[in-house]
This record gives C-alpha cells, structure tokens and sequence, in this order.
C-alpha cells in the first residue's frame, strides 16, 4: 500500500495543492508556454514535446563577461575556465571564498546540527541550510556570482536548493536534470563549494568533459514514464546503469577534482558527475552545493513527476 501511494500522482497533486505559494510561479509560465496545467498538477517531460522553441541559443554563443565584475576579479587560469564553460560542461574556480567566509560557514552548520535544526537525511546530506541561516542564504546570494552565473544560464538564477556535506556522498554517475529537470532543457546549473582541502581519500568529486552535449536522459529513455495516475516503477539503479553505458557507449574519460578549502566548481544541468568513494573513514569531505535555476524556466522532478517546490520565490528573484 506504501508503495501505491509513494507512486501515486493524485497523492502528489493533493500534497502540491496546499503548496500554492511555492508553487504558483509555475502558471505564468503554463500560460506562456500554452500548457494546460494548475499549479498542483503532475509534470514530466512528456508535457513539453511538442512545444517549439524559436530563437534558442546555443553553447557557441559567445558571451560578454567584461562589465562582471567577479569575472574582472579573477586570475587568467579563473577566467578561460569561465570562457570555456559552454565547451566542457564545467569551470573550476579558485580561491573564490576566503578561509574566513568558509570557517563561517563551517561554524554555522555545525551550530544548526548541533542544534538539530538540520539532520543528516537517508542519503547523509544536509538539506536547505539556506532556508535556516541568513549567513549561507546571502552567500548564495550574493550579486556579484550571480552576474556570473546569469551569464552562465542566460537568464536570472534563482537560488533553489542547498547541500551541505560531512563526508563524501560517494554517488554514483548522474545528471542533475533527472531531478531537477527543467524547461526548456539546460536552465538550472549546480555550484560547489570545498569547506576544506579535498583529496583523493575523503570522496572527492568526479566529472566528465563535455558530457553536457549528450542528449538529456529522461524517463522515456529508460523505460519509466509511468501511467495517467502513477510514476514509474523502475528502481534508481535503472537510470544509473543507463548513465554508465552511455559513458562506455561514448568512450567518455573521467576527471576527479581535488580541491583547496574555499575552491569553487560550477556544472551545466547535463554534465555527468558523481562522487569518489571515501576511502578514510577518519576523514570528513565537508562541502555545500548550490542549486540555481533561471526563473524563466518551469523547474520540476523527472523522476516523480512532481514541480519543485520554491520557497520565498518573489523574495529570491527580488534579491
């Protein structure tokens, strides 16, 4: 019966029903896409396959970075890893947050657990810290990265989603747009912060290069786009072991980034990425992700089909 439920897009639609407000944002683009759906409806990538999307750019676009003002603050090396975002699906960045805002942010999460307002989920990852600590909020706020990052999506980021990490998540291969899917394809990118020197031996992140030009790996593709009233049923192992003989089919090489405390890593939607596993135990890998999307996309999950739920929008896209 757990399972019925768990699978079942009316329990899903009754949940989003009483979520208007984080919800709502999703009609305006409904109604500009020619979408007939509520706030509180089910959504997968099947809504979307016949829309026609004119004038759509392409990763060759060249993009003006000179009136950045945190692109003009970076060292040559900071600066061709921006410009060549588009090409590799990745920019790895430096000494971007200095060792007193990482000691800050250390110090705040630690009081949070110690305080028990965040706790250690199924997957060992700190859900949200943005929506408890001012600190963390206006860091992934601040305006200065995000003019970066419009840049980077074409649009405004919209802080969605924080992870904090104690030790490595040790993941398997994925593409963040099996969870948090967006449309038109490509409208969210994922930054990564080191809280501390990572190395090979506390889970460090791996990645491939231009994997973000593969197509976008969807239900459909592995077989698990469900029913008019339920998700699909195939096991998360499914879409994995999908993601691993894309990798083989397309002789793709992997890359692992070990990183300085206060380095930061930014990633397209679709780039494939994962995490070593975490060889000493003794060790933590402490790190915090940031999810934005471009507040002109509808933002959903693939997998259940649900709209994202996004706390405080007018407030973020007022930021």
């Amino acid at each position: 019966m757990i399972g019925i439920i768990k699978r079942s897009k009316i329990a899903y639609s009754i949940y989003n029903f009483f979520h208007k407000k984080e919800l709502e944002h999703n009609e305006i683009l409904f109604r500009k896409w020619g979408i007939k759906k509520r706030y509180f409806s089910p959504l997968s990538s099947k809504d979307f396959k016949n829309i026609t999307i004119e004038n759509k750019k392409t990763i060759s676009d060249n993009i003006d970075f000179s009136s950045c003002k945190l692109f003009n603050r970076l060292n040559e090396t900071n600066q061709k890893n921006i410009l060549s975002f588009h090409q590799n699906g990745f920019a790895k960045i430096n000494s971007y947050a200095s060792v007193e805002q990482v000691n800050a942010i250390n110090a705040e999460i630690n009081k949070l657990i110690a305080n028990k307002t965040l706790q250690l989920n199924s997957s060992n990852k700190l859900m949200f810290a943005i929506h408890h600590s001012k600190l963390i909020k206006d860091f992934g706020n601040d305006e200065n990265l995000k003019e970066l990052l419009a840049k980077l999506i074409g649009g405004t980021p919209v802080l969605f989603q924080s992870i904090n990490f104690l030790m490595g998540s040790e993941q398997r291969t994925h593409s963040d747009s099996i969870h948090m899917t967006t449309f038109p394809s490509g409208g969210l990118l994922g930054v990564w912060f080191a809280l501390e020197d990572i190395i090979m031996d506390n889970g460090p992140l791996h990645y491939y290069p231009k994997s973000h030009l593969l197509p976008y790996y969807l239900n459909s593709d592995y077989e698990n786009e469900g029913s008019l009233l339920f998700i699909g049923n195939k096991s998360y192992k499914n879409y994995e072991e999908m993601i691993a003989e894309k990798i083989k089919e397309n002789g793709m090489k992997k890359e692992i980034f070990t990183a300085k405390k206060g380095d930061m890593f930014i990633w397209h939607a679709n780039l494939f990425h994962g995490g070593e596993p975490h060889k000493d135990k003794n060790l933590t890998r402490l790190s915090m992700v940031f999810h934005y999307f471009n507040k002109d996309s509808v933002c959903y999950h693939e997998i259940t089909q649900r709209p994202a739920l996004i706390k405080s929008y007018s407030e973020q896209t007022n930021t």
